[in-house]
């Protein structure tokens, strides 16, 4: 399994940098995410229940077939919101292919075991499951 580039590039600069950096990283990847679109119901989005954080994702295709992704996640909750960014940034874009294709547990090699606890990692996993469910879908 592979990463698209700008993933790849991601999970390098967090995977080379100290965990003191890795979190201040995270932080900085949390004001990445945008807002969820005014004309988006948010009863529309799938919730992530074994997220200790609230968090709702919804996907869609653009008219060019690339992947189209929108994330709900409270402004105070900075470490997941943090990781909605790195998947915005990281993701939002590609083909249902290249995202379907990123190793479910990639965000093992952000090298963030040392700064976030073991159940926003378990959160973390359980994210990507649902995003590569719902890209499945769009891509049948």
């Amino acid at each position: 399994m592979s990463m698209p580039n700008r993933l790849s590039h991601i999970v390098e600069l967090f995977a080379g940098a100290p965990p003191e950096l890795r979190l201040q990283a995270l932080f900085d990847y949390s004001k990445r995410v945008p807002p969820v679109p005014d004309d988006l119901d948010t009863s529309e989005m799938e919730t992530v229940p074994e997220c200790q954080t609230p968090f709702a994702l919804w996907t869609r295709l653009d008219d060019e077939g690339l992947v189209r992704l929108v994330f709900a996640v409270p402004e105070e909750a900075p470490t997941v919101r943090g990781y909605a960014g790195i998947l915005y940034e990281g993701l939002d874009g590609e083909t249902p292919t290249a995202i379907l294709e990123v190793p479910p547990d990639f965000y093992t090699q952000l090298g963030l075991r040392d700064v976030v606890s073991p159940l926003r990692l378990r959160g973390m996993g359980a994210i990507v499951t649902r995003l590569r469910h719902q890209v499945e879908q769009l891509a049948a």
